[in-house]
């Protein structure tokens, strides 16, 4: 009897950590297998992103040129040496970045403006049902479905100054202008990048701006609609209060896009762009390939880095700051 009691002893203290143990291993394989099946992507991230990245860090302190290029490795130490060339102001190299950077600035700030405008006004006028609403969902998304080079080297042939399009237009037929304008050069580039940007960014405001307005439910405004309320204070008081968060990502997604854009100005412009439409992504990259001074142009590549964090995370305190309030 025992002997007996013991056993039963044994196997009623040992059962339950037994049947605990698979419990806890299917628990661990379960929680383990979703990042297993993400460590493709990461590794992939970190060759494609962060290791250029790091190099990009590393050169900036090099005097890399021309005469390094076969071995970079063997380039001299510089320090700071070609951030404070990039950082001086007064000297040429300084002050056409600083020249280049408020460009861009402005650039940026109008295109985002203007392309979250053009998406809000045709996402809402999009809500109402008439005939044809499809079809004209579907022409405002072309540009954006269009590849880059694609769209903006039309845009380039719609620029000419003998036989472009929008010279024919303004000139021949509306009689806006005295002569045909040179649109890619001199100070009209600027507002011909202006035009190509916004054309090719709006409908994905708009595309972002008509998913977030289906979740505004329809008895907001019909109730508004009973109290008297017309549709700018239905826009004001429920639309755009409703949009808040979306446009909060949306306006940073812009910025940071636009901000960065090298295609554009590279393909409306070539290697050297005009003065007045000299943004910050063809400047650093006229100081990497064009002068072969890549060890100032990844300095100037790691300052922007810098500022983009910068905005990007005091944009993201703000606006967090602004939904707490808004919530209490």
């Amino acid at each position: 009897m025992t002997t007996t009691t013991a056993v039963k002893e044994t196997v009623g203290t040992t059962a339950p950590g037994a049947a605990h143990t698979p419990r806890r291993t299917g628990r661990l394989r379960r929680i383990g297998l979703p990042y297993l099946l993400l460590l493709p992507a990461l590794l992939l991230e970190l060759l494609v992103h962060l290791v250029p990245m790091v190099i990009g860090v590393v050169m900036s302190f090099k005097e890399l040129t021309q005469f390094y290029i076969r071995d970079w490795g063997s380039a001299p130490w510089s320090g700071l040496g070609n951030y404070k060339v990039s950082v001086d102001f007064d000297a040429p190299v300084g002050e056409a970045l600083l020249h280049s950077f408020f460009v861009t600035v402005g650039f940026t700030l109008l295109s985002v403006g203007l392309c979250w405008l053009i998406g809000t006004t045709a996402a809402i006028y999009m809500q109402d049902t008439f005939r044809g609403r499809g079809l004209l969902r579907a022409l405002f998304l072309v540009p954006y479905a269009l590849p880059v080079y694609t769209a903006v080297i039309t845009w380039v042939f719609m620029f000419q100054h003998d036989n472009g399009l929008v010279n024919h237009v303004l000139h021949d037929q509306l009689h806006l202008t005295d002569k045909p304008s040179f649109w890619l050069i001199g100070d009209n580039s600027f507002v011909a990048l202006l035009v190509v940007s916004v054309w090719k960014g709006w409908p994905f405001a708009f595309l972002i701006i008509m998913a977030g307005l289906q979740n505004i439910p329809r008895e907001l405004y019909e109730a508004a609609a009973l109290d008297g309320a017309g549709m700018w204070q239905q826009i004001r008081r429920i639309t755009l209060p409703s949009l808040r968060p979306v446009n909060q990502v949306l306006v940073l997604v812009l910025f940071l896009w636009t901000f960065n854009d090298f295609n554009t100005p590279y393909v409306l412009f070539g290697r050297a762009a005009p003065e007045a439409a000299d943004l910050i992504s063809v400047h650093i990259y006229q100081a990497s390939f064009v002068t072969w001074n890549f060890g100032t142009g990844s300095a100037m590549s790691v300052l922007l880095l810098l500022f983009l964090l910068v905005v990007t995370g005091a944009y993201l305190l703000l606006t967090s700051r602004g939904r707490r309030t808004s919530d209490v």
